[in-house]
């Protein structure tokens, strides 16, 4: 009988070191499902500003490239406000070269423009620069230098003085001058546009990388949940064990009375059916749990 008495014994010890065990393991897992709650949640909320973010240069976007559209409608009136003004000013220069005078055989001389002599004036000054011109050729040059500014200062006075031509020149300006704002526009916010499509990329990508962590805690906190359950079955197993035990050896110490035995009896049944209906046992309790015997 002794014999019996202290196997069980020892099996009670070895049972109860393993109920602290199991319990300390929970224990553990459950503050790691918290830390991972913790984690994943404030992943999950920063996913939720970043998808925010994203949106909102979602909406630059679209703003901007509307933008763009309505700019390039402008600067396509405006290319055709040139075209119009172009188109009015080679009138009225092509009138007045055909009232000019012809040349020999009845055919009229090589078209002479305002540009034609500053491209010629200009390829004289290059010339002249590199010191192509020397001696009695380099003043040569310079007359016919000066010859040619005198024309394009005629000409353009020619051309001022002709109200259709003038206007004309000046409709030209103004058309050229708005063709270019609107082409400023237009590429400023296709620049905007682009910076915010690429803004908003960079933000699903992070988007992507967080919820991926947010995931990951989401895991781990499943694998510590799933753990710390596990750990508390073991427990409860082994208290149940443990109290199989105790009775097993109060039975053969006889008990001290009736009346206390079950006294004790009954309070294990109540604490253990708190434990098993989900309820947390203070320390006390738990000590008290397993010191009873």
């Amino acid at each position: 009988m002794q014999d019996i008495k202290d196997t069980l014994d020892e099996k009670r010890k070895m049972v109860d070191q393993k109920a602290t065990q199991y319990r300390t393991t929970r224990d553990e897992w459950n503050s790691r499902t918290k830390e991972h709650t913790t984690i994943r949640n404030e992943l999950n909320t920063e996913v939720r500003e970043l998808i925010q973010n994203v949106r909102q240069q979602r909406e630059i976007r679209e703003q901007m490239n509307e933008l763009v559209r309505e700019k390039k409608s402008i600067r396509a009136e405006a290319n055709k406000k040139v075209k119009q003004a172009k188109g009015m000013l080679d009138s009225q220069r092509t009138q007045r070269e055909e009232e000019a005078p012809r040349g020999r055989g009845n055919r009229r001389e090589r078209k002479v423009t305002i540009h034609s002599l500053r491209r010629d004036l200009q390829k004289l000054e290059r010339e002249f620069e590199r010191g192509a011109h020397t001696g009695n050729n380099e003043k040569k040059v310079m007359k016919r230098m000066k010859d040619i500014s005198s024309k394009i200062r005629e000409m353009k006075e020619a051309e001022d003085s002709n109200g259709d031509l003038k206007e004309a020149r000046a409709m030209l300006k103004e058309a050229m001058v708005m063709q270019e704002d609107a082409h400023v526009e237009v590429q400023n916010a296709a620049k905007a546009a682009q910076e915010a499509h690429d803004l908003m990329l960079q933000w699903n990508k992070e988007v992507d990388r967080q919820r991926e962590h947010a995931e990951e805690a989401h895991r781990e906190l499943r694998k510590s949940k799933k753990e710390a359950d596990k750990a508390h079955h073991f427990y409860i197993v082994s208290l149940r064990c443990l109290h199989s035990i105790q009775d097993m050896l109060r039975a053969m110490r006889g008990a001290t009375s009736g009346e206390s035995q079950r006294s004790a009896r009954v309070e294990v049944q109540d604490l253990m059916s708190k434990l098993l209906s989900g309820d947390t046992l203070s320390t006390e309790e738990l000590m008290q749990l397993q010191s009873l015997d």
